[in-house]
């Protein structure tokens, strides 16, 4: 029998001073059985930073034709490809040419995963960012994440300011450009 996704709702108020977006939400946040807390904290985190009309979570994991997150115009056309974790070259090279926007955001070491793609062949991988966050964000956000969550998400400055189920938390966000030899 195939394991299922487990859903976590998430009560989500949005405010992000950098981006002028401020929002109330209410996610399903799926978490695929094969899915780390981490991964799917960072996907919450990715669709946070990038937030926008038409932004939604995908199959991911399930299906490995999707990114995590994307956003799509009202004609259903991929115009961003959200990477997230350590993508392969491969994926991230059709992305960009499909949403002509693409973007990595990882809880992994990002030495290894800039190491991973240098020398790879990527459409427009300079315009590509790598996101990753100070003190472990990830994984201290799984660790305050319950079945039922609220989260209220601020970002200033370049600066996380959380509360996740009570749980204050903050970070950085560095951002880093996807660099390939020619």
């Amino acid at each position: 029998m195939a394991l299922t996704s487990t859903l976590y709702p998430i009560s989500l108020a949005l405010n992000d001073s950098d981006r002028g977006v401020y929002q109330n939400l209410d996610l399903r946040l799926a978490c695929h059985p094969s899915e780390t807390p981490e991964f799917m904290m960072t996907r919450l985190l990715a669709y946070c930073l990038a937030w926008e009309e038409g932004i939604r979570f995908t199959e991911g994991l399930s299906s490995g034709e999707q990114c995590a997150v994307q956003v799509q115009d009202l004609t259903g056309r991929i115009t961003h490809w959200i990477e997230v974790g350590a993508p392969s070259a491969e994926r991230l090279h059709r992305g960009s040419k499909l949403a002509g926007r693409a973007s990595v955001y990882t809880h992994r070491d990002p030495a290894k995963v800039l190491a991973n793609l240098c020398g790879q062949r990527i459409y427009q991988a300079e315009q590509i960012p790598l996101t990753h966050f100070s003190d472990e964000l990830p994984a201290r956000m799984a660790a305050a994440l319950e079945r039922r969550s609220s989260l209220s998400f601020s970002v200033a400055g370049g600066q996380i300011y959380a509360e996740l189920n009570g749980q204050l938390l903050e970070a950085s966000v560095i951002v880093e450009p996807i660099e390939t030899a020619d």
